[in-house]
């Protein structure tokens, strides 16, 4: 019986050390579930997803430090853009308007194309930060020579347009990355 006991203690310990050891390090936040080459989110509880060949995440090399960029579109006219200045890798960004200098950005547009007359086509751009509040965030999870994993939300305003707020949810990608 007391072999039975610490052949049982030594499978609970040995289980134990296996489902303990399998954290994982939050710093950048979850990956997300975007597709590969892909941005995803919800605007206003609304399904969005990029195409991949319109989706890019580029690293500007400038004096004052690094920056990201990443943009992604759809084939509806619909736009990401993000703007992070002060990149520095793996971590939580802030759309922040109360700081006074490096203020990164987001924004989501929708162009209405007309197809009888493109010239007259209007596109609407929804900006965040605005009124020099703290807005939202974007999280990169994981870098790689080729490509950037993250999630973001974020809430955004029509500045030039209606004033409207769209709020940004469930938002990730997963993108090719170039350097420049």
């Amino acid at each position: 019986m007391r072999k039975l006991n610490q052949i049982m203690l030594l499978i609970m310990t040995a289980s134990l050390v296996a489902f303990t050891s399998c954290s994982k390090d939050d710093d950048g936040g979850s990956g997300g579930n975007a597709p590969s080459g892909t941005l995803v989110a919800k605007v206003d509880g609304t399904n969005y997803e990029s195409m991949e060949i319109s989706s890019s995440a580029t690293i500007t090399n400038n004096p004052s430090g690094q920056s990201l960029i990443i943009i992604a579109s759809n084939s509806d006219g619909n736009a990401f853009s993000f703007t992070i200045f002060g990149y520095d890798g793996v971590g939580t960004y802030s759309f922040d308007g109360s700081i006074n200098t490096g203020v990164n950005v987001a924004s989501y547009s929708e162009t209405d194309v007309n197809l009888n007359d493109p010239v007259n086509s209007v596109t609407e751009m929804w900006q965040a930060p605005y009124e020099n509040l703290s807005v939202g965030s974007i999280s990169i999870s994981e870098e790689t020579d080729t490509k950037i994993i993250g999630t973001f939300e974020f809430d955004c305003k029509n500045i030039g347009g209606d004033q409207s707020i769209k709020n940004i949810t469930d938002g990730s990608f997963n993108l090719g990355k170039q350097t420049l």
